[in-house]
């Protein structure tokens, strides 16, 4: 389930509700934050083009691994910054120049997998999202995995946050298969 479809908190509702009610009420708030980020892409629906997608504010697009149509379809929805944290070897083709001549800015933090979630790769991740502060930001690796991991330790590590939000933010973000190093490197003070 993407974070697209999750309802947010402003869209939670009474626990004593029936089931019919949920569903219905659920159903609504998902459509509602689709067409939402529909109109702030430029039209571009960009949960038919990716998968996985993750959207977990408006101005941050998290995807698997690009291709020129996908390129393209981030460019027309007005991202700013491609952060790709996949290595040189799993790209299909030459993603930096596709990124560049589509009129975006590219920055390339390979992460090959949970041996290199190091402080110094997370600490390169912040300064890059720093630096490009409010702007609209796609990141990618292969599966949304890596990215989630590495903003759930920027935002144990580097932000002070703890455990169960520092975890969530990754969740949100595409944390899956490995939540369990992620938890395991932020129980050790940095």
């Amino acid at each position: 389930m993407t974070s697209q479809n999750m309802p947010s908190e402003e869209n939670a509702i009474d626990v004593d509700q029936s089931n019919s009610s949920i569903a219905t009420d659920t159903a609504a708030a998902n459509d509602s934050g689709a067409n939402i980020h529909v109109s702030a892409d430029n039209g571009v629906d960009l949960a038919d083009i990716f998968e996985p997608y993750f959207r977990p504010d408006a101005n941050t697009i998290v995807c698997g691994a690009l291709d020129d149509e996908k390129v393209a379809a981030l460019a027309k929805a007005g991202v700013e910054l491609v952060i790709n944290l996949q290595l040189d070897d799993e790209l299909s083709f030459d993603e930096a120049s596709a990124v560049e001549q589509a009129g975006m800015h590219y920055e390339q933090l390979p992460i090959s997998g949970a041996k290199e979630l190091k402080q110094l790769k997370i600490l390169a991740f912040d300064n890059v999202l720093r630096q490009h502060h409010g702007k609209k930001i796609a990141m990618h690796c292969g599966s949304g995995n890596r990215v989630g991991a590495a903003i759930a330790l920027r935002a144990g590590w580097l932000r002070g946050r703890k455990m169960d939000t520092a975890m969530e933010r990754g969740r949100s973000h595409g944390l899956t298969k490995l939540e369990q190093e992620v938890h395991n490197r932020l129980l050790v003070p940095r």
